[in-house]
């Protein structure tokens, strides 16, 4: 309108907007095209934008010059690419007298498929509008098929046409016959868990789905969801600096001194250690190879799922690498001699039943990990076992049963240790081959409590009760400790408040 000189005419008058906004508007040199109050517009005046709107509709729907419509954004789905590399479109077009495409086409035929990229010397992009399939030699380009001659389609699949269905066909990758076998596929999908980034949400997963509906509506797969559960997995940070203008720097610029003061190698000036996203600019990316030859692929394994839950975006520290390190040190120390020269049984692993104490222990950390893994909180399972060795190190004797407990819970997270300490614990075969450890409910039961007994509102000592027991008995059972008879002993016991399982006390006054 400002171009060709054409008046800007008001038919909206905003809802909040200044008074200095309301002149450049209402004078015509400034077009407001949201939401507010129509003017200008006769029997529309004083409506709100959508009431306005719906009226608009409505008188021109009565006079036959127009109709309410939705316009939607969705288009087609440009799915060829002018390039070598992809699957060739299994389309034939036919050839008229004269050479050239008549607009009829065909399927190739089922026997034939599926059509294979032809060699080609030269597959680069050559700056014509053919593409480079279009250089193939005679005998793949052209097809003699019922009598008559035929071009393939040039053009080629983009990656979608693979990444859209591989989980169908890692579920029978030999079958010959079509892309999954059916029996196999009704079997197995759909797919519990996917755990992949955030962006795959607006990309694969997407384009997935639609591919796998089509499939579905076509008859082709049982199911109508693909996939039942996502995750989407955090993203690991690392350190960074910034100076005072706020720009970043490039890692190979800082010098930290003792104290972990950063500075500027070249300018001399503070800075600012900050986590942000891995970057080569950066030079903050932390190489995965030298991590394992420093520390071991099991415990950049351990480190990574301890540093978080899956989803949290975490910064990584090589300190916390070392402390994951130590944890798998301790329990190699747990169950080999460490003082050996060869690697073999520690004499605390013995051969014996476990006490109803360590009972407790073992058991209860099978049923933690075993509910933490099927959650995927990896992190707390993980913490769940350093529980675990924590008690059973100040064991001068540790029932060979619960190491091998403690290896199988291992394996997920740390295989290769594991299946060392599986070979020692005396088994030949690979720990693949044993079974998930089964948590006991019966074993999992505390038999007793240590209850804290109180006089006058102060704690004197503790006492081992049974779970379970009644106020009754609780109560007698504290007056029988001989530090409590002593407080005891000479006092009237005005009042006993007695919380099962949790506390005693003994209001008390002289007798």
């Amino acid at each position: 309108a400002v171009k060709y000189q054409l008046p800007i005419v008001q038919v909206v008058e905003p809802l909040d907007a200044t008074a200095e906004e309301l002149v450049e508007i209402r004078s015509g040199r400034v077009c407001f095209a949201g939401e507010g109050i129509a003017v200008g517009s006769r029997q529309l005046d004083g409506l709100r934008t959508k009431q306005a709107k719906a009226l608009a509709i409505e008188e021109l729907s009565k006079i036959g010059l127009g109709r309410e419509a939705i316009n939607y954004k969705l288009r087609d789905w440009l799915f060829s690419r002018q390039r070598f590399w992809g699957e060739p479109f299994p389309i034939l077009h036919e050839l008229g007298t004269d050479g050239q495409p008549n607009g009829q086409i065909r399927a190739v035929p089922m026997e034939d498929l599926p059509v294979d990229l032809p060699y080609l010397e030269d597959y680069k992009p050559h700056g014509r509008p053919e593409p480079p399939l279009g250089k193939a030699d005679a005998s793949w380009l052209y097809v003699e098929l019922d009598g008559k001659r035929y071009r393939r389609e040039t053009n080629t699949m983009p990656q979608w046409a693979g990444s859209c269905w591989y989980y169908l066909r890692f579920i029978s990758p030999g079958c010959s016959s079509a892309f999954v076998d059916r029996q196999q596929e009704a079997a197995w999908m759909p797919v519990d868990l996917y755990i992949g980034g955030a962006e795959h949400a607006v990309l694969h997963l997407l384009y997935a789905r639609f591919w796998h509906k089509v499939l579905y509506d076509r008859g082709y797969v049982s199911q109508p969801e693909p996939f039942q559960k996502l995750v989407n997995q955090g993203m690991i940070l690392s350190y960074a600096f910034k100076d005072q203008r706020g720009a970043l720097v490039s890692v190979d610029l800082v010098q930290e001194d003792a104290e972990g003061v950063a500075k500027h190698v070249q300018t001399g000036e503070t800075l600012q250690r900050i986590v942000a996203k891995m970057s080569k600019a950066l030079k903050n990316v932390v190489d995965p190879e030298g991590v394992v030859k420093e520390y071991g692929a099991d415990a950049l394994r351990l480190y990574e799922m301890f540093m978080g839950p899956l989803e949290a975006t975490k910064p990584w520290s090589m300190q916390g690498v070392n402390g994951v390190r130590n944890f798998l040190d301790r329990v190699w120390r747990l169950i080999v001699d460490s003082k050996s020269e060869e690697s073999r049984l520690s004499e605390a692993v013995q051969d014996i039943a476990t006490s109803s104490e360590q009972d407790l222990v073992v058991h209860n950390t099978i049923a933690a990990v075993t509910q933490d893994v099927e959650n995927l909180s990896f992190n707390t399972a993980i913490a769940r076992m350093m529980e675990f060795v924590n008690h059973f190190t100040k064991e001068s004797v540790r029932p060979k049963s619960a190491m091998e407990t403690l290896t199988l819970l291992l394996a997920p997270f740390a295989p290769h240790v594991s299946e060392e300490l599986w070979r020692i614990l005396g088994h030949p075969e690979s720990l693949a081959y044993a079974p998930w450890p089964q948590a006991d409910p019966e074993k999992m039961k505390i038999a007793s409590l240590e209850v804290p007994v109180q006089v006058n509102g102060k704690v004197r000592t503790k006492v081992v009760m049974p779970v379970g027991i009644d106020s009754e008995e609780a109560e007698r059972l504290a007056k029988s400790h001989p530090r409590i008879s002593e407080l005891l002993e000479g006092h009237t016991v005005v009042k006993a408040v007695v919380v099962p399982g949790k506390m005693i006390n003994f209001v008390i006054k002289p007798a």
